[in-house]
């Protein structure tokens, strides 16, 4: 998601209803992604040479979507000690929510193609912490569209309590998605 349509400027008095309203209709769609990607790849079974490109494609959407993940809260955590300003962290969140989201619709895409076997339940905690980093990615654009109308030199701690909480726990869910899925994925990997 990107963000800075509105950068500066004040939102509008309807903007957090069309926040709620936004998140609701993304949580919707992520999760019948999420559903159709899991169905589908339980009657696909690709072999030879379209499970290797599976595979590879799978990684590197993954090498993408994760690698912008850990650019985005390095320079959010920056940010959290001082060292960095809000609006860097912003336009850089900004330039990387598309290499994100593009990402994650890779891995849904190429998941369909490596036959996800579901009678293991460390795949099945990859697939739900899948779908709940998708989830939590989206908690937080009512969060990222408070930060853009704030000051520029905006600090952490001018935050107020539920917006840190609400950004330090998006943060932890992140990650803790983030590493069970990737840790899951190559234990389970057959090569």
């Amino acid at each position: 998601m990107t963000y800075s349509a509105s950068a500066g400027r004040a939102m509008p008095p309807l903007a957090h209803k069309s926040s709620r309203r936004l998140v609701a209709i993304l949580c919707v769609g992520a999760t019948a992604a999420w559903t159709l990607a899991l169905v589908t790849g339980m009657y696909i079974t690709a072999e030879g040479p379209l499970r290797v490109f599976s595979v590879a494609s799978h990684i590197l959407a993954m090498v993408v979507a994760f690698g912008a993940i850990l650019l985005v809260d390095r320079h959010g955590f920056l940010w959290l000690i001082g060292r960095r300003k809000l609006f860097e962290t912003i336009r850089l969140d900004d330039a990387a929510s598309p290499l994100i989201w593009t990402g994650i619709v890779g891995l849904l895409f190429t998941g369909v193609f490596l036959s996800p076997n579901l009678a293991n339940p460390l795949t099945l905690i990859k697939l739900v912490a899948v779908l709940v980093l998708m989830l939590n990615g989206i908690m937080l654009i009512p969060l990222m569209r408070r930060l853009l109308v704030m000051p520029p030199t905006t600090t952490f701690g001018a935050l107020t309590p539920g917006q840190r909480f609400h950004m330090l726990s998006c943060l932890t869910i992140s990650q803790a998605c983030w590493w069970t899925a990737i840790v899951i994925g190559f234990v389970n990997a057959e090569f």
